[in-house]
């Protein structure tokens, strides 16, 4: 569990999808004897390629045989508090969500166009 807490705070998205993938490939590549096919030697390089910035330190909590993760860091986060704050002296620029909810409601708004087209009575 510590690295995979790492792994999420140094990793973006997209690498941590694609690692899960070819987790399973790199086990069914073990199980049907293939260890190996460059396909195996493959995976291998791609990670250890993306477990480079895998470094940092978690605090985890103890209590009643439990064991929670309540702090995590790392010299390679890809976490920026200025960016995720809206706070005076953030480092996001605040106009740039006009244009993203825009993209990402553009489906939504022309659905609710066309369904108001074909609800508007036909005009003689």
């Amino acid at each position: 569990m510590p690295s995979i807490e790492i792994e999420g705070l140094v990793t973006p998205k997209d690498l941590q999808r694609l690692k899960q993938r070819l987790s399973q490939e790199y086990a069914d590549i073990v199980y049907n004897g293939l260890w190996f096919s460059a396909t195996r030697t493959a995976i291998d390089a791609f990670m250890q390629n993306i477990q480079q910035k895998v470094s940092g330190t978690i605090r985890l909590k103890l209590f009643k045989g439990d064991c929670r993760v309540v702090g995590r860091k790392s010299p390679f986060a890809l976490y920026d508090q200025g960016l995720a704050t809206y706070e005076e002296g953030n480092t996001f620029d605040h106009t740039a969500a006009e244009g993203f909810i825009k993209i990402w409601g553009l489906p939504v708004e022309t659905e609710a166009n066309s369904a108001r087209r074909q609800a508007a009575p036909a005009s003689k």
